[in-house]
């Protein structure tokens, strides 16, 4: 079983994408953490994009790609594998397309994690973290609500924001991904992949769907 994720901001993908690796057995691949985990080999390649990536550059789609075909020729990946942050868009998944049939594989599900913009901002707005331990809240998300407001239910830390979540930035980030993302999700559409899940409930509700779609 392999699927892509795809999902606005705030809308949960990783949360999912931890699930079905927790129930499953797929493994996850973002390609952000296939360029750190590059850089942290010490090759000349990884040091070549430690620069580009410390001085604000563009990694191009070629090197992104050959990275993502060498982690899905890895013995692991017959479990079934979760695609994170790519493709991004038309040219990328084509070329993601012809890597899968030079491997013999193939995307079985294209999940879409579909929710109205308020409710992703109320999300992202009420994201809380503990910085000693790492737990994540929501101020305003009742399931997620630490016990004392303010407060890590398990160091008692004095939990922190993202400075850049507002509601400025969040529309900005929220409609740009639309936009960007809508012939992506068309191309997917045209081929019988695409799956639109309704995220407006609890995460666990989600996933439920989400294996509606996958089993």
């Amino acid at each position: 079983m392999n699927i892509i994720f795809v999902a606005p901001p705030a809308a949960g993908k990783g949360t999912q994408s931890s699930l079905l690796v927790e129930k499953y057995g797929l493994i996850h691949i973002s390609t952000g953490d296939l360029l750190r985990a590059e850089v942290a080999s010490g090759s000349n390649l990884g040091n070549s994009l430690k620069d580009k990536m410390a001085s604000g550059e563009l990694i191009s789609d070629d090197i992104v790609l050959e990275l993502l075909k060498n982690r899905l020729m890895q013995d692991d990946i017959k479990k079934g594998f979760i695609l994170d942050g790519y493709p991004r868009n038309i040219n990328q998944a084509n070329e993601l397309n012809k890597v899968l049939d030079e491997l013999n594989m193939k995307i079985d599900h294209v999940l879409y994690l579909d929710m109205d913009k308020t409710l992703a901002m109320h999300r992202a707005l009420g994201r809380q973290s503990c910085p000693k331990c790492g737990k994540t809240y929501n101020k305003y998300e009742e399931v997620f609500k630490p016990k004392v407001d303010g407060k890590c239910d398990d160091c008692q830390e004095d939990l922190i924001s993202r400075t850049d979540d507002n509601e400025e930035t969040f529309n900005t980030r929220f409609d740009t991904y639309l936009d960007n993302t809508q012939p992506l999700l068309d191309f997917y559409k045209e081929l019988n992949l695409l799956s639109v899940i309704d995220n407006s409930g609890t995460p666990d509700e989600t996933f439920k769907r989400i294996e509606e779609v996958i089993i």
